[in-house]
């Protein structure tokens, strides 16, 4: 890895003591304060990895000189604690170099998530039952708020389809390498044979979009409204409280009707047309990109298998980065995904920076 410069250290501290200078010279108007305190948020975290890289600099070399002083106990304790700055270094430059690796815009984002049954009938569905409440587990355990925007159960349980928003810190960052084909192999309930079936589901994470980001044309929309359906086709509800909106220039459909209201329906079907589309402008501007490197770890590819859930042998694989976790229960109850979501971004980390030192 490319040694990061004295002065590129100098001017990131530099930076740091110019935003807290300016914060705290007052007289600043709301938005001002708002946009510097987003700044330093921002470049604080940096700064703090960069002064550690010059401190352990400074102290590698006071203590270089020490081991070539005429005494002879202290260069032998100064060897000591220079063969312990030397392991400390690598690992501190390291650390800054991620924190200055370019950022996805959208990780500090809530994310939509989407989960829909694949390929294995209603043993398709109740896994996708399986995957949404792992991902409300793991919302719960990070403090995020889960709110399922619109389901669509299987008249076995499960689900066929269900669109959630998970609310948080960094939500799209954690959640991002979620996307793909997800496949359990198990025995399912109703096989009286005891053999091991394959089924699958696909999830789809997208950053969440405000209203500033996609602005949706009136003219651009053709919206439809009816009656709720349960399981089966069976009428919920006695008013035209469903709402399908179909979006004319992309043909995306989106289908809403959780919810009694006409407005709700309304609302949420919009809520999630602006995420997809958004999702549409991210994909087109990422493919445009001269030379970009495309990350095996993100692809986000919706087709590709991306994880086993084997139960008969308790584990979880993933195909990304070959690593098998003998953890299936601890994992579909939310807290074990912790251990895979960040090896998937310590792997991202890993290509990114080895894609930097290829430039």
């Amino acid at each position: 890895m490319t040694a990061i410069s004295s002065e590129r250290i100098a001017q990131i501290e530099a930076k740091r003591q110019e935003l807290s200078e300016a914060m705290a010279s007052g007289d600043l108007s709301p938005d001002t304060f708002v946009r510097l305190s987003k700044e330093y948020a921002q470049i604080e975290p940096v700064a703090a990895a960069a002064r550690e890289v010059r401190r352990l600099r400074a102290e590698r070399e006071s203590l270089g000189a020490m081991t070539r002083d005429g005494d002879e106990e202290l260069r032998a304790m100064a060897a000591e604690e220079l063969a312990l700055i030397e392991e400390k270094l690598p690992q501190a430059e390291r650390a800054l170099a991620l924190q200055l690796l370019p950022k996805d815009s959208a990780d500090e984002r809530a994310a939509m998530l989407e989960v829909r049954a694949g390929t294995g009938g209603d043993e398709a569905a109740l896994f996708a039952g399986d995957l949404l409440r792992m991902y409300q587990r793991f919302a719960d355990e990070n403090g995020w708020k889960f709110e399922l925007i619109s389901a669509s159960q299987s008249e076995v349980g499960g689900y066929k389809e269900a669109v959630a928003s998970i609310n948080g810190n960094g939500v799209f960052a954690r959640l991002k390498f979620e996307s793909g084909v997800h496949r359990v192999q198990r025995v399912p309930a109703t096989e009286s044979g005891g053999r091991i079936h394959t089924s699958a589901a696909t999830v789809a994470v997208l950053p969440e979009a405000e209203e500033v980001d996609v602005q949706i044309d009136d003219k651009d929309l053709r919206i439809d409204v009816y009656r709720s359906s349960g399981p089966g086709g069976q009428s919920v509800n006695t008013t035209d409280s469903a709402v399908r909106i179909t979006h004319l220039p992309s043909g995306l459909v989106v289908i809403q009707q959780d919810e009694k209201s006409q407005h709700k329906n309304k609302a949420k079907a919009l809520k999630v047309l602006r995420t997809r589309l958004f999702e549409l402008e991210r994909e087109r501007l990422a493919s445009e990109r001269a030379g970009a490197r495309r990350s095996m770890v993100g692809s986000g590819d919706r087709s590709e298998r991306i994880r086993t859930y084997n139960f008969p042998q308790g584990r979880v694989t993933d195909h990304r980065i070959n690593l098998t976790l003998h953890k299936l229960p601890e994992i579909l109850e939310g807290p074990g995904l912790t251990e895979l979501t960040e090896a998937l971004i310590a792997e991202d980390e890993a290509q990114r920076l080895a894609g930097l030192e290829e430039q």
